[in-house]
Formats: C-alpha cells, structure tokens, sequence
C-alpha cells in the first residue's frame, strides 16, 4: 500500500517522536543527536528538518496535538459540563500519562506550562484583570498538575476535584475561624 505525502509526512513524525521518548528515558534532551535520533526512527536527517528546527519543537507539537485532542473530546462530550472541566482534562493527561511523565523527568515540563497558557489565551490586549485572573488560572493548574505528576498521578479526576472542593472549604473554615 503506498502512502500519499500527508501520510509518509505523519509516520514520519510519529516516527521521531517514539524515538525522542524512547531516548529521553536513557539521556537527556541536550546529550541527543539529531543524528542519534533521526538513526533511531530510522528516517533521514532532511525528514527531521523538513518537519522541526529543533527536539523541543516535537515534544511541544505532541503537546499542543494532546491538549486540542483533549478540547475536541471535551467539547464533543454530551456530558461535558464547567464542573467536569477540570476532572476531564486531568483525567485526559493520566491517559497519557507516559508523555506527560517523560516530559517531568527529562526536566521538560515548561513545555507542559506552554501548552497551558496557550490554551487559556491570555493576550496583550486583554484588560489587566481578565489576563491577571487568566495567569492565576493557568499557573494554578500547572502547578497543580506538576505536583500531581511528581506524586505518580494516584488520583482521577474526580478524586482530584474533591480534593480541590476540600481544600478550597478548608481555607474558607480558616478565614472565618480568623
């Protein structure tokens, strides 16, 4: 069966990135070779460049790619709703849990916090509040994730939603014990 260019174009991507993760599980992102890794998909060097400039360039479209396929999943669910906004997309993440911890351990987890923050959209022309109020929202979530990541990911989204619900009652019962 011969493939048309959109198809030889995405196994080769696809290619290059099961050998970027397979090789950020021996070594880090900077001790690997374009060479190493274009020998390792077994694709030429003028596929790597065709596609990307760089290796952080591959994770960062796998992750973009993973959080559009997350938002078209969410948004074509029946179900979805604002409360089930957050289980989803950690629930989504624990499904490929393997990516997201290959990015943790390889020191790479900015690349998840770009992912985020381009997601919520927070713009120069936005008013101050609405950008500020966008920051805290994405920043909040990276940091939640990143903690979660570092843990193994033990929770679903559900249990992680309770546990936010908890937390967020706690410092209410705080505040009005002040």
């Amino acid at each position: 069966m011969s493939m048309n260019n959109e198809q030889k174009n995405t196994y080769v991507k696809k290619q290059i990135l099961i050998a970027l993760l397979d090789l950020l599980k021996e070594k880090s992102l900077t001790d690997i070779s374009v060479s190493e890794l274009t020998s390792r998909a077994e694709i030429g060097r003028v596929s790597f460049y065709r596609n990307y400039q760089n290796k952080e360039d591959i994770l960062k479209e796998e992750s973009d790619r993973l959080i559009k396929e997350w938002g078209r999943l969410y948004e074509s669910n029946p179900e979805s709703s604002p409360e089930s906004l957050f289980p989803s997309l950690f629930d989504f993440y624990r499904d490929h849990k393997e990516f997201y911890t290959i990015l943790y351990d390889a020191g790479l987890s900015s690349i998840m916090m770009e992912t985020i923050i381009g997601t919520i959209q927070i713009l120069p022309e936005m008013p101050n509040l609405e950008a500020y109020m966008k920051s805290f929202w994405a920043y909040g979530i990276y940091g939640w994730m990143l903690e979660w990541i570092k843990r193994g990911m033990p929770e679903g989204g559900n249990e992680l939603k309770a546990l936010f619900a908890f937390a967020r009652q706690s410092n209410k019962n705080n505040n009005t014990q002040r």
